[in-house]
């Protein structure tokens, strides 16, 4: 079929310019001894309905994104910057604090622990203040202080802007992962930061529950993939 992608807006046959775009799920960030960092999207609600993507940033400096359908795998990789992109099956389970998360040539387990006291904070902010851009940009230089690496807010690829709405935090407390046969290892911090973006995950592995806001741009980012 031919047409628009999804996330452009349209009226009596006409783009109407950039939009903002809301992504609602949990977002998972590891490191590995082997030294590649694993982030796990797991979106709940998105303008293409519920699915999951990981990006691996890996030891030999590679960053590759694995997405579930060529619509995601654009939109993804027009927001954040990648070395080489798969279209793969991502699937994912959780059951009584455990993740298990295949997509194509990686499998990955790892279970969470008890919020901590950033965590039952979190909870406390009402959905409704969460989703808000102005909120995720008043608590950037706070989550700067408290989280190194981690931005609230900033400038996407393709001209985007991006905000970051956390609603709650999990550590992760273990994790097995296995990518192309290779045991990648124990868990570790993610240590170098990621670097997809602008900004990472916490050092410390963790789960967020996160509202993101995308908004567009107009230019465009060219990336190769492969099945």
């Amino acid at each position: 079929m031919g047409g628009d992608p999804p996330w452009v807006s349209r009226e009596r046959g006409k783009a109407t310019g950039p939009a903002r775009l809301r992504f609602d799920g949990w977002i998972a960030g590891t490191g590995t001894s082997s030294g590649t960092r694993i982030v796990l999207g797991h979106w709940a609600r998105s303008p293409f309905g519920p699915f999951s993507d990981v990006m691996l940033d890996r030891a030999d400096g590679e960053r590759l994104l694995l997405a579930p359908t060529p619509e995601t795998a654009e939109f993804i990789a027009l927001t954040y910057a990648f070395d080489a992109v798969r279209i793969v099956p991502v699937r994912v389970s959780v059951e009584a604090g455990t993740w298990a998360v295949r997509a194509g040539a990686l499998d990955m387990h790892f279970t969470t622990g008890r919020r901590g006291p950033l965590g039952l904070l979190l909870c406390a902010v009402p959905g409704a203040l969460a989703r808000r851009p102005a909120w995720s940009a008043l608590l950037d230089v706070p989550a700067r202080l408290l989280l190194a690496g981690v931005r609230t807010r900033g400038s996407a690829g393709g001209g985007r802007r991006e905000w970051y709405g956390a609603r709650d935090l999990r550590p992760i407390v273990a994790v097995s992962a296995v990518f192309e046969d290779d045991d990648l290892g124990v868990m570790a911090p993610v240590e170098p930061p990621v670097r997809f973006g602008f900004g990472s995950v916490p050092r410390r592995p963790s789960v967020t529950r996160v509202t993101t806001t995308v908004a567009l741009g107009r230019g465009r980012t060219p990336f190769s993939s492969r099945a």
